[in-house]
């Protein structure tokens, strides 16, 4: 079952369950689903990667603005983020621990022969490739700093 058809499965019983998070972020997906389809060489179909980069990106907006509305003592709007967030990752892969990402991390570093922080681009290069889905940018980017600052 496609992305789209599972998304569509789940707005029905939002709709049945009167669910209005749910409604909500699902017809925001079904929307950038649309939207990637009918961009510019997709021929109305996307890929599962595409999908994913889809998700982890409504996901980033939803963090993002999640920071912003705490950081603004939102509590209302941010409330409203975390809810939609908590939909999105439903449909995402399981994401990393901390303690699993810098162990793969580390195995990273260890075969990219990285040293310094100036290897930081050569091993950021390799770990977004290996761990996409698994672990969002910032904090692969964080670990990987870390573990080049020792």
């Amino acid at each position: 079952m496609s992305l789209e058809q599972k998304i569509m499965a789940d707005l029905k019983d939002a709709m049945r369950a009167k669910d209005e998070v749910a409604l909500r972020t699902l017809r925001a997906i079904k929307a950038a689903i649309i939207i990637e389809k009918t961009a510019e060489g997709a021929n109305g179909e996307i890929d599962e990667a595409t999908e994913q980069k889809m998700l982890q990106k409504l996901a980033k907006q939803r963090r993002d603005s999640l920071d912003i509305f705490e950081k603004q003592n939102r509590e209302d709007l941010a409330a409203k983020e975390r809810e939609e967030l908590a939909v999105i990752e439903r449909f995402l892969p399981k994401q990393m621990t901390p303690d699993e990402l810098k162990a793969a991390l580390t195995d990273i570093v260890a075969k990219t022969g990285a040293a310094s922080m100036a290897d930081l681009g050569k091993v950021m290069g390799v770990a977004s490739k290996e761990l996409a889905g698994k672990a969002d940018g910032k904090s692969i980017a964080a670990v990987v700093k870390e573990l080049l600052a020792k």
